[in-house]
């Protein structure tokens, strides 16, 4: 008998509790996060053993050559790291003057990759164990096989319609055609590139071995990326930007990432009183999404590496300017704007919580589920395509340009308390999903902060998704009368059954003994813990 892997059923999990707990969308990568405490580590390094082994379990969402960002609590104080690489410095707007759009896939689409130097520098500022041992589950793994899951499953044979092309990719990930569910998948080469990351703290990546063959085949195909761009790359330790809701603040990494989205977005709901609506009202819902679309017209136009925005998050988020844009919110009729910031679905997000206090939000991402389609022959490490983030309107300040981050869609969220005496850690939470992510931000922010949801019922509650064409989708489960107040305000909806477009969240939320987790039905989702 052949089983079907699809469930009809809709999820209604319980929370989990305990005193150390990791969720992520994998449940070996979870695994692998609650053993690394077991063994003396602390969050951070739970949930760096567990986003190492999401590049081989999941790598249609992540993998060696992704970029990174996490928000970190620990000892009281509230940090962020911006892992994102830069554009290689032979990426002029010249380079890309033949083109419409910026490229889609290969080399040309590759950014320097900071994944690997998240991981060096969340391991070296708060770590307890040493570095290579956070590599022991995802060595196994990818040198021993791993069985592999319906949802992953299918994220990865749809990559092989798009991305076969490719010869590296093609001998890495469909070496005996597309693996069947349940089948066990082997990377040798991902474990050896991993084996040299991990025995030379990441030096191998930039500067050494793993760089050189990177840079070679970029230059066998045409590609910019030079060894100067490698070894030239830093992780940035930054303070995150933030916006209260209610009693409680959202904290997000500045950009280039569309953290500030979910801000504007959480600014302007709560001026407008979204806690005298009822949750999963017509009300509720349509502010929400008037909310993203007032936000999204604010980072289309100016959302890009910080170095180059023509004005400061704190302006954007200037309580006067929140008036102005709330006010251009009417209750009785939506503005269904379409945005040409793009769309993709592909990402991996995990949180982790230990008993000292330490929280960790940390999510990482090949951009579009295997990324640029380029494998660098030899070493198993796909490249993400984030690139592609990048305008090529002339004067834009995310105009493609040399050494200069391009505009990211992955965001790691964070909660504190307000009106606490120094930083109060709250929650740690995610919504991976291309542009789902600050929407589900927002969406999360009211369940939980707003409407006292647990994070287990906040990630099986249905959720609604606004397109780029300005279209929104609707998961079942809304009241029915939803659906056509919404279509009678002027929304262009559409019911959709649970897809990857509504994303994947993770979320853990302090006790005043211990914590507790949820974790998402939409993709391989386990919270565990001890």
């Amino acid at each position: 008998m052949t089983l079907n892997w699809r469930n009809p059923y809709p999820s209604a999990r319980s929370p989990v509790f305990a005193r150390n707990v990791v969720a992520t969308s994998q449940p070996l990568a979870t695994s692998a996060g609650v053993e690394a405490m077991r063994r003396g580590g602390n969050a951070v390094d739970a949930a760096l053993a567990a986003a190492i082994t999401l590049t081989v379990v999941e790598p249609c969402n992540n993998g060696i050559g992704s970029d990174a960002f996490a928000i970190v609590h620990h000892d009281g104080e509230l940090t962020g790291l911006n892992a994102s690489g830069r554009s290689p410095a032979g990426w002029t707007p010249e380079r890309f003057a033949g083109d419409t759009s910026m490229p889609l896939h290969g080399w040309e689409t590759v950014t320097v990759p900071g994944c690997v130097s998240a991981w060096v520098a969340l391991s070296g500022r708060y770590g307890k164990l040493d570095f290579a041992d956070l590599f022991d589950a995802a060595i196994g793994y990818a040198r021993d096989g791993f069985q592999l899951a319906p949802i992953t499953g299918g994220l990865w044979a749809h990559a092989a319609e798009r991305l076969g092309q490719f010869e590296g990719f093609r001998q890495t990930f469909l070496p005996d055609g597309i693996p069947a569910i349940g089948s066990t998948v082997y990377l040798p080469d991902h474990a050896r590139s991993l084996e040299a990351i991990a025995a030379s703290r990441g030096e191998s990546f930039y500067r050494g071995e793993l760089a050189s063959a990177m840079v070679a085949d970029s230059a066998a195909h045409g590609g910019a990326l030079s060894m100067d761009d490698l070894a030239e790359h830093r992780a940035g330790w930054v303070t995150p930007i933030s916006q209260t809701l209610n009693d409680t603040r959202l904290h997000e990494i500045p950009p280039s990432g569309q953290g500030l989205m979910a801000l504007i977005a959480v600014a302007i709901v709560e001026r407008l009183g979204i806690g005298d609506f009822a949750l999963d009202s017509a009300d509720s819902v349509h502010l929400q999404i008037e909310a993203a679309r007032g936000a999204y017209a604010e980072i289309e136009r100016h959302l890009a590496d910080l170095d180059h925005m023509r004005v400061t998050p704190e302006e954007l988020l200037d309580p006067q300017w929140i008036v102005t844009k709330a006010d251009a919110v009417s209750m009785e009729r939506a503005n269904p704007r379409p945005t040409t910031l793009g769309a993709s679905a592909d990402t991996v997000y995990l949180t982790a919580a230990s008993d000292d206090g330490t929280m960790v939000s940390l999510i990482q991402s090949n951009y579009m589920g295997f990324g640029s389609g380029v494998v660098v022959p030899g070493t198993g490490i796909s490249m993400q395509n984030r690139g592609h983030g990048f305008t090529l309107e002339p004067g834009h300040p995310n105009q493609v340009g040399s050494r200069k981050r391009p505009y990211h869609t992955i965001i790691p969220g964070f909660v504190t308390r307000e009106g606490s005496s120094g930083i109060d850690p709250l929650m740690s939470f995610g919504v991976m999903g291309g542009h789902m992510q600050a929407q589900g931000h927002l969406q999360m922010m009211v369940r939980v902060c707003l409407h006292g949801q647990n994070p287990q019922a906040a990630n099986d509650a249905p959720r609604w998704y606004l397109h780029e064409n300005g279209q929104v989708s609707l998961e079942p489960g809304f009241d029915a009368g939803v659906a056509s107040e919404l279509a009678r305000r002027g929304h262009d909806v559409i019911i959709d059954e649970p897809v990857p477009l509504f994303g994947g969240a993770q979320l853990i939320y302090r006790l005043e003994d211990g914590y507790c987790a949820g974790s998402d039905s939409r993709k391989e989702g386990h919270a565990a813990g001890f």
